[in-house]
């Protein structure tokens, strides 16, 4: 991660930005790590499949299938997970799903039948279900607004290392390890890269707190200054949105259904490169698994430097809409060209950079906007509804690229159906929320 830098300069009293200092480097890295791990967990079934396909006999439609069934478990229990985390706190929440999800990752190992696949890819989902969208509801505990978009790319950037990463770590274990010890390549992996979870989420439990209050690391006076930072924009908030919020308004709220499509359009782009990248690279002619985990980091490598720049550019210019629509798009550009491509190693991954930095980039400036948006109270069930909604997304794209893949031999008209999807919901983006930009752009400015 990038050292983040803030001004001592802030509305109210200059403590706050070195509080954020002390809190980014406190709270970000543990978060950052976990992420990783579980982006890996949900991702290396796109490496598995490498061997895994041809050892079971699975097909690219049961692959597809399995991969986006995890997004079912997903949906029906992430709004619950963000509800007991307000109630019982973050600490406990993530020691749950981290333990639950590293065990299930594990045990994937023990699929051999497309029935086996489906249950666990489901079973997986289930227990992750929660992570993601509690992390970004406890960090509107402890960031004010004018530093979400930056602190939120610091730790979304995890997605991209995962990419970095994952090629390379998965690529070794497939090849070197496969037929020790009497297992697979491919079981191997799933028992290395999930197990590190359980433990990972006893340190979460033991080093992160709930909230500022809780914080021995604070002093008095700096949790006296975060807390009238994040009340007053609470305060601010609930005025604007007539001071009425309660649990069942974040079910009633048109803003909670648009930013769930928006979500949902930059996933149905972002899981193709998720799952199906090792496959392309495959295709592309590259034979060792190996060297595919280590071409596959390439566009991850790219998109981590956007997320970033990107990151900083909103909170500087304090706009967010349109960087989100204007990378995501750039992204679907991308994905179109695609197949033209297939011939050419250096030219596919230069758009898989270019898609990946504009769909993955995006997603920083799109939680800043969706969380800003809604009240102190609608937070928790909203932030959930609008990742449980958009994540399946991540159903929908691999079941339709497999079913595509299946018919026709090529990805050609998944990918440009998924360039379309991606697009409209940068259109959706910008018409939708015309009234409320004026109020987003009004937000502190903490930092320039």
């Amino acid at each position: 991660m990038s050292h983040p830098t803030f001004p001592a300069t802030g509305p109210g009293d200059p403590t706050l930005a070195a509080t954020m200092r002390k809190i980014i480097w406190r709270i970000v890295p543990i978060l950052f790590v976990c992420y990783i791990l579980n982006f890996l967990d949900r991702i290396n079934v796109g490496f598995a499949q490498l061997q895994m396909k041809e050892h079971l006999g699975f097909a690219d439609t049961v692959y597809g299938l399995g991969a986006g069934l995890f997004f079912i478990g997903y949906f029906f229990f992430e709004v619950p997970s963000n509800i007991l985390l307000e109630k019982i706190g973050a600490r406990k929440t993530i020691l749950r799903i981290m333990a639950l999800w590293g065990l299930t990752s594990a045990a994937t190992m023990f699929v051999q039948t497309p029935t086996h696949f489906y249950i666990v890819r489901f079973l997986l989902g289930l227990f992750e279900a929660g992570f993601f969208p509690g992390i970004i509801l406890y960090l509107t505990f402890w960031v004010p607004t004018a530093y979400r978009a930056r602190v939120t790319a610091l730790f979304m950037s995890a997605l991209v290392v995962t990419g970095m990463i994952a090629g390379p770590v998965s690529g070794l274990i497939l090849q070197h390890l496969d037929g020790f010890g009497g297992l697979r390549g491919w079981q191997w992996m799933f028992v290395i890269e999930g197990l590190p979870s359980c433990l990972l989420g006893v340190l979460v439990y033991l080093y992160l707190d709930d909230k500022p209050q809780d914080a021995r690391w604070l002093s008095a006076q700096e949790k006296r200054v975060l807390v009238q930072a994040l009340e007053a924009e609470r305060s601010a908030a609930a005025r604007a949105q007539g001071d009425t919020p309660s649990l069942r308004s974040a079910f009633a709220q048109p803003l909670v259904y648009l930013f769930a499509f928006v979500y949902f359009a930059i996933l149905a782009g972002g899981y193709i490169i998720a799952f199906w990248l090792p496959m392309t690279i495959r295709e592309l002619g590259v034979s060792n698994f190996l060297h595919i985990g280590l071409y596959s980091a390439i566009p991850y490598t790219v998109a981590g430097v956007a997320m970033i720049a990107l990151g900083k550019s909103s909170d500087h210019f304090n706009e967010r809409h349109l960087h989100v629509a204007v990378p995501a798009c750039l992204g679907a550009l991308a994905l179109v060209l695609l197949p033209q491509t297939t011939h050419s190693l250096g030219w596919s991954l230069a758009l898989l950079g270019v898609a990946t930095a504009g769909l993955y980039a995006s997603l920083s400036p799109f939680w800043t906007v969706a969380t800003l948006s809604l009240s102190r109270a609608e937070a928790a069930a909203g932030i959930a509804m609008i990742a449980s909604l958009g994540n399946l997304a991540g159903f929908v794209s691999p079941f339709i690229i497999g079913h595509v893949r299946a018919a026709t031999g090529s990805m050609a008209n998944g990918l440009y159906l998924m360039a379309a999807i991606v697009v409209l919901g940068g259109v959706a983006l910008m018409l939708g929320t015309r009234k409320t930009r004026r109020a987003a752009s009004a937000a502190p400015r903490y930092a320039q």
